[in-house]
Order: structure tokens, then C-alpha cells, then sequence
């Protein structure tokens, strides 16, 4: 058989093609976009399923066809390493992706950095509901961007921040194996400074099965690798009032998910890390206790550690505090588990990944989003300065609005006007903590604002710009995501 590389009108991208079967698939540059290329014998039904143009070239078959879903759906079905697979205990890293074009990038930082396990279609469900995505969506541009890279060692798929069945049932149709339930709304923050007959009378008012005496832990004692930890009357109150509603509602949410999708192919991860207060060790404890007794199998865990993790930048506070913070929830992950930890709002947090490796000796889940987008707007800077002018102007008038959904500190009145910075210095407020939270916060108005005639504003450029300059994004993405996996792979 003839091959894809060898046809002269052809412009493959270079890690793309892949023989399986009696056919040989390929991406390739065309005047209208990338296209499939898929070449098979004359007698192979190969091709059946696939939607596009045909032709006879010396007695093989030629398809030339689109991107769309029906063709990403076919081609994870004839090539399995484009479905995604559960990952279990390996070190792992979620690459969560916006805008759909950052997948290439994605794959070449996890292939630079090695051993570490990747998920490259991940986004939460409020951040499809701000782009106005689908799971589908998230799920075939990543596929797309995988394929035209050559990745075949296997991936996850993150459903991120679930809520709901429907949430569940709509990210389980499009083929993700890795569900994030984030029941922040039914943790009870008040807990933290109630008194002990408020705590009490909270108690009373949870369902039986939520009741302090039904979780077995009253004057437990724990011994984990040197800590030790005594559930008298008060902590185990705050710790039931706090989450027990949360763990009910995880629980439920599990039962629909493995009633949706067999337990052995689909795994769970648990996000408290968006509360107010950090998670006590011994909530931690009744958490994983009481998840265990209702049934919940889990691949990790998201505690709220000490300190602030912020949007986009550095952590923020003692690193060696945190160190000792994480160390503990570590060893309770060990010992109840094993599960992973997970960094959620893991983005940029370069000064704790090392302490975060150590501590949970690799069983350890980086969770990034927003930090591709903002990889996104450094490329427009540099590419086209009027555009990106236009776009910081409206952040920095939008910010105290759309901050109010996230834990940020910034200040638009620390950030430098549009009109005080030169082109060349444009790529490098990215650079800047302020900036960098007013660009991130912002970019669900940003990629969905419209102008007075209904057009969108920005979206539509900063797409094509993209498009346009696929090499220069790649490689944006790929520098900044090396130091992100760096530190995760040394083993």
C-alpha cells in the first residue's frame, strides 16, 4: 500500500500519521483548514463510516474529510489510543483548554517532560456554560489536537466542577472517564466559629444516615504515620456540620455516575478545595471515613490547603508552612487510601509543586485551566498588538465585575494603562501578578462579548489569530508547561 507521507499533494502535519489496521490516517493542511486523510485498500470498509470526499488513487482509496464530530467520533473508534482511559495512582496532570486550540501545545510539553500521566480534555461545566462549549466539543478538539501530534500513550478526560446528574449524564455521552464533583454549596462555612450547642442543634436538623453516631468515629482514635488525631464530640461536629451534606451529595452523585458508566472505567475526584477555610486534618479524616462508608470509590482528593491559590498566579503565602500542611493531608491519602491529592486552581503555583511532589512521594493530581488562555493572549500580543490592546482595555473595565465569582486580590489600579506600555513590552504583562488576574477573570466576557450589531467582538480574531499561528501558540504553551510538569516527574 501506498502511504499518506508519500503523496506529494499532501501537507501532513508531521506527527499525525498513524497505520492501524488496513489504513493509514493523517491530518493535513489544506486552504480550508485542516482535514482528515484516511488511505485504504480498494475492498477495505474502512472508510464506511467516515464522512467526506473520496477518490481512486492507484487502486487504493483516498478520503479527504472534516474535522467534525462524526469523524472524531469514527477515529476514536478505529484508533483506541484517542480514547481516553481511567488513569488510577499515576502522577498525573489536567491541561485544561478554553479555547480548543491548545491541545498540540499540551502534548508536546507532557512528551518533553515524561513520565507523568495526562488528561487533555478538561473544562468545567461553569467554564463551557462562559464559552458556550459543549462536552462534545472539549472532547473533539482535544481528540483533533492529539491526533495531529501523535500522542498513543494514553490520556484521560476530566468532566470538571459537576453539580448535577445532567452534568453527569451530558460528560459521560461525550466520553469522559474522570468526573470532578465539586459540592462547595452544600459545605457549611459557619461551622468554622459556631459554638458547641450550635454545632449541636446543626447536627439535628441532617438526615439520620448524616447523624454524628452514624459515622462511627465519636472517641476514634487515628495513629497515621506519627500524627494522631482524636475525634471528641467538638470535632466531630464541626467536621459533620461542615461537609456532611457534601459527602451525601457526592455520594449521590456517584451512585448516578457508576449506574451511567461501569465503576471499572470511569474514576472519581472529590474538590472541597474552593471553601473558605482550609480543611482540618480531621476533616480530611471524616471526609474520606464517611465517602468509604457510603460507598464512594475515589482516584483523589482536593482538601482547601492553607494559604490563598489565586487565579493564574503563585501561591501565595509560607511555602513551608504549606509543606507541613500538605505532608499531613499526604499521609491521611496514604494510609485511607491510597488516593491522590489533587492541586486544584493548580495553575502557575511554581514555588509549591516541588514541596507537593516530595510530600505526596508522586501520588499527586495538577489540576491547570486559565493559564492556557493567558498562554493564548501572550501569542496575540506578540502577534497583534491592536487586537491585544483592545482586549487588556476591556478586561481591566470588566474585572470588578467578574471577579465577584472568584477568590482574587487583584487591583485594576495596579495594573499599568494600555496606552503606557510599548508593543515589544506588551508579551511581558503577562508577566504581572495584577495583570494576569484582571486577563484571567475576564476571559468568559472576553471570548463572549458582542458588539452593537451582534457580532462578537473579540472572539472571532482572536480565533483566526490563532489559527493563523498555530507554531507560535505550540510553543508558547509548551515553555510555559514545561515548568509546570518539571518538578512532577522526578521520581
Amino acid at each position: 500500500m501506498s502511504n499518506l507521507t508519500a503523496l506529494p499533494h499532501l501537507k501532513l502535519f508531521p506527527r499525525s500519521p498513524a497505520v492501524h489496521g488496513d489504513a493509514e490516517f493523517g491530518l493535513i493542511e489544506s486552504a480550508a483548514g485542516p482535514q482528515l486523510a484516511v488511505l485504504t485498500g480498494k475492498g477495505s470498509s474502512t472508510l464506511r463510516q467516515f464522512e467526506g470526499e473520496r477518490s481512486f488513487l492507484d487502486g487504493e482509496l483516498l478520503l479527504l474529510g472534516p474535522l467534525s464530530p462524526w469523524n472524531a467520533a469514527e477515529l476514536r473508534r478505529q484508533l483506541p489510543w484517542l480514547k481516553p482511559r481511567v488513569l488510577g495512582l499515576h502522577t498525573s496532570a489536567g491541561l485544561g483548554d478554553r479555547l480548543g486550540l491548545a491541545t498540540p501545545g499540551h502534548v508536546r510539553a507532557v512528551r518533553a517532560a515524561g513520565n507523568i500521566a495526562p488528561i487533555f480534555a478538561q473544562q468545567s461545566i461553569r467554564e463551557m456554560t462562559r464559552t458556550g462549549r459543549t462536552p462534545q466539543q472539549v472532547m473533539d478538539d482535544a481528540t483533533w489536537g492529539v491526533f495531529q501530534e501523535g500522542w498513543q500513550r494514553g490520556m484521560g478526560a476530566d468532566a470538571d466542577r459537576l453539580k448535577t446528574t445532567a452534568d453527569i449524564d451530558a460528560c459521560a455521552a461525550a466520553g469522559f472517564t474522570f468526573f470532578t464533583i465539586d459540592p462547595g454549596e452544600y459545605v457549611n462555612n459557619t461551622a468554622e466559629t459556631a459554638t458547641l450547642p450550635d454545632l449541636r442543634q446543626a447536627a439535628e436538623q441532617l438526615p439520620s444516615e448524616q447523624q454524628p453516631l452514624a459515622t462511627g468515629l465519636l472517641n476514634r482514635e487515628f495513629s497515621i504515620e506519627g500524627y494522631h488525631f482524636h475525634f471528641d464530640e467538638p470535632t466531630l461536629l464541626k467536621a459533620v456540620v461542615k461537609y456532611g451534606r457534601a459527602v451525601a451529595h457526592v455520594a449521590h452523585l456517584y451512585q448516578h455516575l457508576i449506574a451511567v458508566i461501569a465503576p471499572d472505567r470511569c474514576e472519581l475526584e472529590v474538590s472541597v478545595g474552593e471553601t473558605d477555610q482550609p480543611t482540618s486534618y480531621a476533616e480530611h479524616i471524616y471526609i474520606a471515613s464517611e465517602l468509604r462508608r457510603q460507598g464512594v470509590r475515589w482516584v483523589s482528593l482536593a482538601p482547601r490547603y492553607i494559604g490563598r491559590f489565586e487565579k493564574g498566579v503563585d501561591y501565595i503565602g509560607d511555602v513551608a508552612a504549606f509543606e507541613k500542611d500538605i505532608a499531613v493531608h499526604a499521609a491521611i491519602a496514604r494510609v485511607l487510601g491510597p488516593y491522590k491529592l489533587s492541586l486544584h486552581l493548580g495553575s502557575d503555583k511554581f514555588s509549591i509543586y516541588p514541596a507537593a511532589m516530595r510530600q505526596t512521594r508522586g501520588l499527586v493530581h495538577l489540576k491547570t485551566a486559565g493559564t492556557s488562555y493567558l498562554e493564548a493572549l501572550r501569542t496575540i500580543a506578540a502577534v497583534d498588538a491592536v487586537l491585544f490592546r483592545k482586549i487588556y482595555t476591556f478586561a481591566r473595565e470588566r474585572y470588578d465585575t467578574d471577579k465577584a465569582s472568584y477568590h482574587v486580590s487583584a487591583e485594576v489600579s495596579r495594573t499599568p494603562l494600555p496606552e503606557d506600555i510599548s508593543d515589544a513590552e506588551l508579551p511581558r504583562l503577562l508577566e504581572q501578578f495584577d495583570v494576569r488576574e484582571v486577563l484571567h477573570v475576564t476571559f468568559g466576557s472576553v471570548l463572549t462579548e458582542r458588539s452593537a450589531d451582534g457580532q462578537r467582538r473579540f472572539y472571532d480574531r482572536l480565533i483566526s489569530l490563532l489559527r493563523a499561528n498555530p507554531e507560535a501558540y505550540a510553543a508558547d504553551l509548551e515553555k510555559h508547561f514545561a515548568r509546570h510538569l518539571q518538578p512532577f516527574t522526578l521520581h
